[in-house]
């Protein structure tokens, strides 16, 4: 046995039943000779990103895999590493490295020296005798702590060497969740009820702990309303009278209005990392913080009380102490009229883009046809980077967990597409929608290949423009010179030599039956992309 497939037979008792790779790795046929599915991508950024996708809908359970070759290869799969870095995703990721008599020679390209700026967790396997320790570290590190990606690297020649010889020694690391002191949830008690106007911000934490229920039931105790972040977004039913929504830097009014207004911001499951993507906090507000990582806290804000542990242990703690203390905020009898009132008048005012008639497509209305025809709680949806994400993010309804997948500190172009490839492969019983722009398409159009190849079949609806509608006012000269910021396809057409079904869309009462139509194909195994011919939309649901 050489080291290759000692990493493999560990993988094998890790559970781990797919990689995604591409394309050229010994590892790849030592998991392929262990019984675990290899999943070819049609570039390695996109192996990453389907890795992503498996890892945020498994909870800390199942991670995502992907391996790459060295060199090239792991060159070209930093923009799926930095995206899982930044939004907390735990993926473990392999590639091959310099043979260790070149391994300090430039320009040979080391991938864990190299990523260490964007990897939670990095190591070289030098000997086949090291394999058992880095790969016990690794798993740990998956488990525990912050989540983020592993970056394992392999010399080529030492994958290659065979293992000493006795049995290959492997101890897998348990998940080991920590919870805040007692005198610190007594402290987050005593703030919440005393608060004049509290709110609880909801992060994507609450979803990787399973604590769903736990924060319905803190809400429902208290009367306190949820506002959701954009990886957060599905772990609040938006249905419920205490949601106020999600956002991004678009959100609803109710969000809005009540971030500014509060007095006490509860933060749960959220690293309340400041970036272009997030609402900001307004100054002034008491912070009660409660994330995994403890250097989280009173990084970007200043804490008053800090709650570093697991999501549903910290719940669970806080929901014991407010029965203790008899706890019901004083105020809450009126808020969900008054939730209900703000996000009427807010919909009234998007109401004739969200219905509108007009030719080419208004972008908005695919998003009312999603939010009217989809059922929410059998489908996952996503958004590219850009303009999809703000014009879906606040006016799709997420209901249950992981029926939405909120994505972006650092947006890179084109990850949805294999991201709910991944996403598919993790809960293959759920309609999965893509909502992109044709930029983001030619970053990553090619894997809908490998969503039929790999049996994983997705719907893809691309906005077509003909433009990079993120910037419709922006870049006047270079456009109108030079036509910088124009583009164009057939993307139907596309699909269709692909090996999809390719359905061509240009009037709005065709937006509906072709939904319909998509998740009829994709029950019966195939992988659907609607090209949507639209106009330019600019405007989003932001504020100040």
């Amino acid at each position: 046995m050489d080291t290759n497939q000692a990493v493999a037979q560990i993988l094998r008792r890790e559970n781990v039943e797919w990689i995604s790779c591409f394309p050229s790795n010994d590892l790849i046929e030592a998991c392929a000779e262990e019984g675990i599915r290899t999943v070819m991508f049609r570039h390695e950024r996109g192996a990453v990103m389907a890795a992503d996708g498996y890892s945020r809908l498994s909870n800390r359970r199942r991670f995502g895999v992907a391996v790459t070759q060295g060199g090239p290869g792991a060159e070209n799969s930093m923009g799926g590493i930095a995206q899982a870095f930044s939004d907390n995703i735990p993926i473990l990721y392999f590639a091959e490295g310099p043979r260790l008599w070149m391994h300090s020679v430039r320009p040979n390209f080391s991938p864990a020296r190299t990523y260490q700026s964007v990897a939670k967790y990095t190591e070289i396997i030098y000997r086949p005798d090291m394999v058992g320790d880095v790969m016990r570290r690794a798993f740990h590190a998956l488990r525990n702590g912050r989540p983020g990606p592993v970056v394992i690297e392999i010399p080529s020649d030492v994958g290659r060497t065979e293992m000493p010889h006795g049995e290959l020694t492997y101890h897998s690391p348990a998940r080991m969740p920590q919870v805040p002191s007692h005198d610190a949830v007594r402290s987050a008690v005593k703030a919440l009820l005393s608060a004049r106007r509290p709110v609880i911000w909801s992060g994507m934490g609450v979803l990787l702990a399973d604590a769903t229920d736990e924060l319905r039931q803190l809400a429902e105790t208290t009367g306190i309303p949820v506002y959701c972040t954009l990886p957060g977004k599905s772990s609040f039913d938006e249905r419920h009278p205490l949601a106020l929504g999600s956002g991004s830097a678009a959100t609803t009014q109710q969000a809005r209005t009540w971030l500014q207004d509060a007095d006490v911001v509860f933060a749960v499951g959220s690293s309340l990392t400041r970036n272009t993507y997030a609402q900001p906090i307004p100054d002034g507000k008491l912070i009660i913080h409660n994330v995994e990582s403890i250097e989280d806290i009173n990084k970007d804000y200043g804490a008053v009380i800090g709650l570093p542990g697991d999501a549903k242990l910290t719940l669970q703690a806080i929901i014991r102490e407010l029965s203790e203390a008899g706890g019901c905020h004083q105020s809450s009898s009126s808020i969900p009229e008054e939730i209900a009132k703000l996000k009427r008048d807010w919909l009234a005012e998007w109401q004739p883009l969200l219905d509108s008639d007009e030719v080419p497509i208004n972008t908005y209305r695919i998003v009312a046809e999603l939010e009217r025809t989809l059922d929410h709680d059998t489908s996952i949806v996503t958004h590219d980077a850009g303009a999809p994400r703000d014009m879906l993010l606040p006016f799709y309804t997420a209901t249950v967990p992981h029926s939405y997948i909120g994505w972006g500190k650092t947006t890179h172009l084109g990850y949805g597409i294999p991201l709910m490839i991944g996403a598919k492969m993790a809960m293959p019983e759920r309609f999965c929608v893509n909502f992109m722009g044709d930029g983001a398409f030619g970053m990553s159009g090619m894997d809908i290949e490998t969503s039929v190849r790999a049996g994983a079949p997705i719907t893809t609806i691309v906005i077509n423009n003909g433009a990079m509608a993120t910037y419709p006012d922006g870049y006047p000269a270079a456009r109108d010179r030079f036509g910088a910021t124009l583009m164009s396809g057939d993307y139907a057409k596309i699909a269709e030599g692909l090996g999809a079904t390719g359905i061509r869309i240009t009037e709005p009462a065709e937006i509906a039956p072709a939904l319909e139509r998509a998740r009829r194909l994709n029950a019966e195994g195939k992988t659907v992309l609607l090209d949507i011919h639209t106009g330019f939309e600019g405007r989003k649901s932001t504020f100040g």
